[in-house]
């Protein structure tokens, strides 16, 4: 499978159109790995992604996850729920007191980014929520 130029391209706002710009499949291979995580990299930066385009990320996460669950202890770019967070925070221009106060403690924030503090249940539900993500994408 060739790498696709997804990057330079205006996503489709309905599931339909995603669709046919890059159809759901199971993730067999690194390139094809690579072209789903670009998918969902650019979903995950939507200021306000639809329903369609939220109905498709999720599709691509649970693609995705299988893929990294099949080739177990392998982690693909260094990526991890923390950096996730901080790729997101970074992207919406957040600081770690913003996350603390969506969370309900200015402090938390600092504490989870420096690992002191883990992500809960909660914490990812919430976050998941603010930052309209699938909360696969911030679990470790």
């Amino acid at each position: 499978m060739p790498r696709t130029n997804i990057k330079s391209q205006k996503l489709p706002r309905d599931f339909d159109s995603l669709v046919r710009l890059h159809p759901p499949a199971a993730v067999h291979d690194e390139v094809a790995y690579e072209n789903a995580m670009d998918l969902v990299n650019k979903l995950t930066a939507l200021p306000k992604p639809t329903e369609g385009q939220l109905k498709y990320l999720d599709t691509l996460t649970i693609l995705v996850e299988r893929y990294e669950d099949d080739t177990e202890g392998i982690e693909p770019r260094g990526v991890d729920a923390l950096g996730v967070l901080r790729y997101l925070m970074q992207d919406r221009g957040m600081t770690a007191s913003d996350i603390g106060r969506l969370l309900g403690d200015r402090s938390l924030g600092p504490k989870i980014l420096n690992g002191g503090r883990a992500l809960s249940k909660t914490h990812i539900k919430i976050l998941a929520k603010h930052f309209h993500v699938s909360p696969a994408l911030l679990l470790d």
